[in-house]
C-alpha cells in the first residue's frame, strides 16, 4: 500500500481538485492543521459506501424477519371526565 501523501488544511483549500484526483487514483492524503494529522480522506470503495450493508458484512445487524410477529393489542384507556380533570390538574402541579 501506497505511503499516504500529506498536505495541510491550507493545501486542501487551495488544490481540491489535485489533491482529490490523487484520492481517486487510489491514493490516501493525511490532513495536517498546525503541523498535527487531523484528517484522513480515503476513496470510498463500491462495497463499503452502503452503511447497511457493511453493517450486514461486520455482523452488526441482522435483517428483519418477512413474518414478524403481530404487535400485541393494548386495552384502550376509558376515562371518566372527572378523571381526566384530576389527572390533567395533577400533572400540572402548581403552575
Amino acid at each position: 500500500m501506497k505511503k499516504p501523501r500529506t498536505v495541510t488544511k491550507r493545501e486542501l483549500n487551495q488544490q481540491t481538485a489535485q489533491v482529490l484526483a490523487g484520492v481517486q487514483v487510489g491514493r490516501s492524503v493525511v490532513v495536517t492543521e498546525r503541523g498535527v494529522p487531523r484528517w484522513r480522506i480515503e476513496a470510498v470503495d463500491a462495497s463499503s459506501a452502503d452503511p447497511v450493508a457493511r453493517l450486514l458484512a461486520d455482523g452488526r445487524i441482522i435483517p428483519a424477519s418477512e413474518n414478524p410477529p403481530p404487535w400485541p393489542k393494548r386495552e384502550k384507556a376509558r376515562y371518566s371526565p372527572a378523571e381526566v380533570d384530576a389527572l390533567y390538574a395533577e400533572s400540572r402541579g402548581d403552575r
